[in-house]
């Protein structure tokens, strides 16, 4: 909530490696290029930053006529074009290289909460305030498909199953939903995970390194674990004193999960 960004050693002593100082705002949104050389921050000051990892310079920052970044995404393929989805409704496409907005994707009527690439990252699932989901195809401003329906609730954080085939939804009426992520974009209807309460609260789901668990956080402070197979819940526990916001495995030491709450704390367990 004070504009800085900060990185920590998970490795070994857990020690605070680098603040990164320069937006007036708390900040929104991380997201690491694809050779973790830079990294973009996201900011309710209305910027965009691209940050170097190791000297903690900014390199550049983007503004689109003041509208708030709610979410930043480099594309996997070119880490030149990242896309950035706001909180007017519209999702651009910036070229670093000439600090310019190249593509606008105009089809949401709410702001944008979450960007997901896959399919190779041939196309990408936007969600939305409104209460839908779309795909589209990168480089094209065309909804390929539309996933709404008058149950529906706002999904405000998506996770991409390992294996590429299925994606999670944190539904706001305490349900992670589950949608397969092939040719045909569908939910899995007799599939999905609850038991925690995220009802106002956009909880970032994770999964295990292979794709055996789940990981969520809920408005209770508590992290819950499921088995991805049977959807049965594995094991839960208290770990921060106000909303579990967060939850994030560790891509190689396959134990270890991350947790981060509005008690402003950052947890690590193993």
């Amino acid at each position: 909530m004070d504009g800085q960004v900060k990185i920590f050693d998970t490795h070994s002593s857990l020690a605070l490696l680098r603040t990164y100082t320069g937006h007036s705002k708390a900040v929104r949104d991380i997201n690491f290029s694809p050779d973790g050389t830079s990294f973009l921050s996201s900011s309710y000051d209305t910027y965009t930053k691209l940050w170097d990892v190791e000297t903690g310079q900014c390199r550049q920052q983007f503004s689109a006529k003041g509208r708030v970044p709610n979410v930043a995404k480099f594309y996997p393929e070119d880490p030149n074009i990242f896309l950035v989805g706001q909180g007017d409704k519209k999702i651009v496409q910036w070229d670093i290289r000439a600090n310019e907005i190249v593509q606008e994707y105009d089809q949401h009527l709410g702001a944008i909460n979450s960007l997901t690439f896959f399919d190779s990252n041939r196309r990408f699932i936007s969600t939305s305030d409104d209460k839908s989901m779309r795909v589209w195809e990168f480089g094209i401003p065309v909804v390929i498909k539309i996933i709404a329906d008058p149950s529906m609730h706002s999904v405000p954080a998506v996770a991409l199953h390992p294996s590429q085939k299925w994606f999670v939804g944190q539904s706001m009426d305490n349900r992670v939903v589950v949608y397969s992520a092939g040719e045909r974009i569908k939910p899995h209807k007799r599939k999905e995970f609850s038991g925690h309460l995220t009802a106002g609260f956009a909880c970032q789901p994770s999964f295990s390194p292979d794709g055996k668990f789940l990981t969520s956080g809920d408005s209770e402070g508590q992290v819950w674990c499921w088995d991805w197979q049977t959807t049965r819940v594995m094991t839960k526990w208290k770990a921060h004193e106000k909303v579990t916001i967060a939850t994030a495995w560790h891509p190689r030491e396959s134990s270890r999960v991350a947790t981060c709450s509005w008690d402003g704390t950052i947890k690590y367990w193993d």
